[in-house]
């Protein structure tokens, strides 16, 4: 199991057993919409008075924290930006009109957690099995990557080193004994908090060339396996967050690098069943719902002058936050007031929410996140007039394009959806895109056929030229995944903030000695760190002694 998460630096309890009063002063604030009509017309929840927790963004995290939360006793309300939170959008749709979930995310052997979720919720066989990948160059094929826990079982790092050595193209060996001094740091860099900061503080890059790693084994294997697995090069990464990853590769588990895909969208196939599930427990998801800001305990409707005020909350310090604001489906300004706020959003939004909540801005910790840099995504999918015949459903491409990486899929051969199409359903994932999201879609589908496809076709890129699209989508999203960059470790917040009753989850959060053991980028990463904002034992708020099990 998984280590405890921190004490909570002030209980809640402690705030409610030091009150002495039902009422509180009032604290006015400056309400979102203007206007007295407004104002009349904003919309007063959570008035039961129970021990009530607020969620700002669904996905992995703040489902987590939603299952966590209501399991503890908590009444919890989920908020999010999307019309239907957890299901298949109908935001994103190909020119044809066929409903999109962008990107294609992996779910990889050690996700413990998500595994027993899935069982838990009693969904049908919903991933695919562990699957091979080929990663390809303008070289062409460079090595492929088995599936691990199919072959015979090797004490730690011999698995990998040994089952992958005959499948290196044009990487010898003497170049990937170069990589002998990385296992020390690989080792050290997360044994306590000095480490982690002293490799956080200099680059990926900076540490391969210190360690003298080939030039071959960093273009040819290390530059493309971070720019899938942190979304960024070296030269931008932290040296922490590059260990991090790499460990799974080189010094964990032989089966640790196995990787296997939903069969279908991951809203449909999994949120939507855990979003039921949630209801039934008593959770309140509701979509359309911007959070606009975090706030104190809020005056609403103060009434005739000389009357009592009306408040949100009861607390003894009036400058904690106690409020969500948040624009609801009709554009009127709604507030949800709460013992507990979990902020489950992305670096952006939650850079946003920083820079709108006074509350929130006066956290140190919180104020840190302004600098945390973020790198843009193109998910493009094509519908193809052939059937293709590829080595590896799943792909991962790198240096076609100065600093840009990524994936491609044989989706005919993923999810279910596709394998009665006439032609193929290729999905291309590119990350670091920003040199890329400027072009025409156009010119980027050209472009992905006859460069990024065309070296894993039988006949290269003369058949690239033949294939033609029937139908697209072409996504362009900026800022859309966090960047791991050199001392980003300082100023990634924790799940655990300095103002008592606001948790911070998601695959943002900071990690490093003591976190668990899925770092990056990772869905289980995000979906544990929801978990771990449970408040286990520590409040009469919650239900005394839970204790949610965590599997690392």
């Amino acid at each position: 199991q998984a280590a405890e998460p921190p004490l909570i630096q002030q209980p809640l309890a402690a705030i409610r057993s030091n009150s002495s009063s039902s009422s509180r002063p009032p604290n006015p604030t400056t309400n979102t919409n203007t206007s007295s009509s407004a104002s009349r017309a904003d919309r007063h929840h959570n008035q039961s008075h129970g021990k009530t927790a607020v969620i700002v963004g669904g996905g992995w995290a703040g489902f987590g924290a939603a299952l966590a939360l209501v399991k503890a006793g908590a009444e919890v309300t989920l908020l999010d930006a999307a019309e239907s939170p957890g299901g298949l959008s109908s935001t994103f749709r190909s020119a044809g009109g066929q409903v999109v979930e962008p990107g294609i995310k992996g779910f990889w052997y050690q996700y413990n957690n998500i595994e027993a979720l899935v069982t838990k919720l009693g969904i049908p066989d919903p991933f695919t099995p562990y699957t091979k990948s080929s990663f390809w160059s303008p070289e062409g094929l460079q090595v492929e990557s088995p599936v691990f826990q199919d072959l015979p079982l090797l004490p730690t790092p011999l698995g990998s080193f040994v089952h992958t050595a005959p499948l290196f193209r044009n990487l010898s060996l003497l170049d990937r004994a170069t990589a002998v001094p990385l296992v020390k740091p690989l080792l050290e860099h997360d044994l306590d908090e000095a480490i982690y900061r002293h490799y956080d503080s200099m680059s990926a890059y900076e540490l391969f060339k210190s360690a003298g790693l080939s030039s071959q084994l960093y273009d040819k294997f290390l530059v493309p396996m971070l720019l899938v697995t942190l979304f960024a090069p070296p030269t931008e990464l932290s040296a922490a967050a590059a260990l991090g990853a790499l460990y799974y590769f080189a010094l964990a588990h032989q089966p640790d690098f196995d990787v296997r895909w939903c069969k279908g969208p991951i809203g449909q196939t999994i949120f939507e069943p855990l979003v039921q599930h949630l209801k039934t427990l008593g959770v309140r998801v509701l979509g359309s719902r911007r959070v606009q800001d975090i706030l104190p305990a809020k005056l609403i409707n103060p009434g005739p002058t000389g009357s009592s005020p009306k408040t949100l909350a009861t607390v003894l310090d009036p400058a904690l936050p106690r409020v969500v604001a948040a624009q609801g489906p009709e554009g009127l300004t709604e507030h949800y007031d709460a013992d507990v706020i979990v902020l489950a959003a992305g670096v952006p939004a939650l850079q946003r929410l920083v820079m709108q909540s006074r509350v929130l801005a006066s956290a140190e910790d919180l104020r840190g996140v302004l600098g945390v840099g973020c790198s843009d995504v193109l998910a493009v999918r094509l519908w193809l007039d052939q059937k293709l015949e590829l080595r590896s459903s799943s792909n991962v491409v790198a240096g076609f394009d100065e600093g840009v990486g990524g994936t491609f899929f044989h989706l005919n051969e993923l999810q279910d959806m596709y394998k009665s199409e006439p032609g193929s359903v290729i999905e291309f994932d590119l990350y670091h895109a920003e040199s890329l999201l400027p072009l025409s879609d156009d010119a980027i589908i050209t472009h992905l056929l006859q460069t990024y496809l065309a070296p894993a076709l039988p006949r290269g890129l003369e058949q690239a030229k033949t294939l033609t699209v029937q139908d697209s989508s072409v996504l362009r999203v900026r800022n859309a995944v966090t960047r791991f960059s050199p001392g980003s470790h300082l100023l990634l917040p924790d799940i655990v903030t300095s103002i008592p009753n606001v948790f911070v989850a998601g695959d943002c959060v900071k990690q490093g000695p003591g976190a668990h053991g899925c770092k990056g980028l990772s869905q289980e990463k995000a979906y544990v760190s929801g978990l771990q904002v449970r408040l286990v034992g520590h409040t009469p708020c919650f239900q005394p002694g839970y204790l949610l099990s965590l599997r690392d």
